[in-house]
């Protein structure tokens, strides 16, 4: 009888102790499945926002390539400049230059933080590039600014400037543009367009291997 009761009670407990393990796997199984939910909408989440992102970028970018298909308000154009390699220093009309004699040696492209020389970067702009100049009170905000916009181009050069008229001037072979604002909507306009533009003499040709002024 004693016998029975014992195995009875064995029974009763293997009976509630998979009712317990069942429960539990159950719970695990729950707790799994919120984990991997969370972690899904997670992903999900990260991924419409790199998407929405990526979709901006690509429409700003189609944006801007269409306005540079078409005349930017403000440029001057300068015709019939001579672009001779001489040596020592030249008068430039313009300041910053657009063009004309220049150093046999061209600036290499690239962010500066004090003024370059004239003579060897109007020889950048005779390759292709992009000069971005500003005044040198320019608060660091919008010289930072600016420094985004150069990005990773390697045509672009940017520096400040004490004898231009306004903050911010954008300078391609024979093309200038003047601005009051970092943020104005045109500056990368202009690069978009004249960055290897057909205004360029020597397109395609080198803006490294240069020389680099001295910060």
């Amino acid at each position: 009888m004693l016998n029975k009761k014992r195995a009875q009670d064995n029974a009763d407990r293997q009976t509630r102790l998979k009712a317990i393990q069942s429960k539990q796997r159950a719970s695990d199984r729950r707790r799994t499945t919120l984990i991997l939910g969370s972690i899904g909408a997670v992903v999900v989440a990260i991924v419409v926002s790199v998407t929405i992102v990526i979709v901006g970028q690509v429409q700003e970018n189609q944006r801007i390539e269409a306005l540079a298909s078409q005349p930017i308000e403000g440029i001057e154009e300068y015709e019939d400049l001579t672009f001779n390699h001489i040596e020592g220093p030249v008068e430039y009309e313009q300041s910053p230059p657009v063009g004309g004699d220049h150093n046999a040696i061209w600036t290499n492209c690239g962010v500066y933080t004090s003024e370059i020389p004239n003579e060897n970067t109007v020889h950048s702009m005779e390759h292709g590039a992009v000069w971005i100049t500003y005044q040198p009170d320019l608060p660091q905000a919008e010289v930072d600014t600016l420094t985004d916009l150069v990005g990773s181009s390697g045509y672009v050069l940017l520096s400040p400037n004490a004898e231009q008229e306004t903050p911010v001037m954008v300078s391609a072979w024979s093309i200038q543009l003047g601005v009051d604002s970092v943020d104005d909507s045109r500056l990368p306009v202009f690069l978009e367009r004249y960055i290897q533009g057909e205004q360029s003499r020597e397109p395609g040709a080198a803006c490294t291997g240069g020389i680099t002024p001295a910060a």
